[in-house]
């Protein structure tokens, strides 16, 4: 459909809670769905980088993530329990600051349980990097960046300048 422009490190409406997608919005979704996923990979072949994006990252204000690794999923309404003890420390980017790379922790397992888009209940249990990135994109649903987890302030490093590789797909 459409490259959307991705809201960035400063934009007032990122810090803003998403609000629940109601069944009936479901027929609304395809053309959203389809503009997440050219602005994914718009913004992959500009970064070399991006595995998900929040909704509420291109300014639509829905409890809704979009993931395109190997296929793309859809995370409707997502919840995140089974919350490991274990956390891991992990640099953290972002979409909504490119260039910029955040310590952060986050638990080392979880499960996520979510709506698809035909509106069945689905749970993934989720290790590692893609704990991480779950939880990260959660985070956006509830107006909380990077930024404001981030382990102390010592914590941030330029892409440029931190010989960091993100690996895509």
């Amino acid at each position: 459909m459409a490259v959307r422009e991705i809201l960035l490190l400063g934009n007032p409406r990122l810090y803003e809670a998403s609000e629940p997608v109601k069944e009936g919005d479901l027929k609304d979704l395809p053309p959203l769905v389809a503009d997440l996923h050219d602005t994914l990979l718009d913004f992959r072949r500009k970064y070399g980088a991006g595995r998900a994006i929040a909704a509420c990252q291109i300014g639509f204000a829905k409890r809704m993530i979009y993931m395109f690794i190997h296929d793309p999923v859809v995370f409707i309404n997502p919840a995140l329990d089974d919350l490991s003890s274990e956390m891991m420390e992990v640099w953290d980017d972002c979409m909504c600051f490119p260039d910029l790379l955040v310590t952060v922790r986050r638990h080392r397992n979880c499960t996520i349980r979510f709506k698809d888009l035909q509106w069945n209940d689905r749970a993934v249990t989720l290790t590692d990097d893609m704990s991480e990135l779950l939880q990260h994109e959660y985070d956006h649903l509830d107006g909380i960046l990077a930024v404001s987890r981030a382990i102390d302030g010592r914590s941030f490093a330029l892409r440029s300048q931190s010989g960091f590789r993100c690996r895509v797909p």
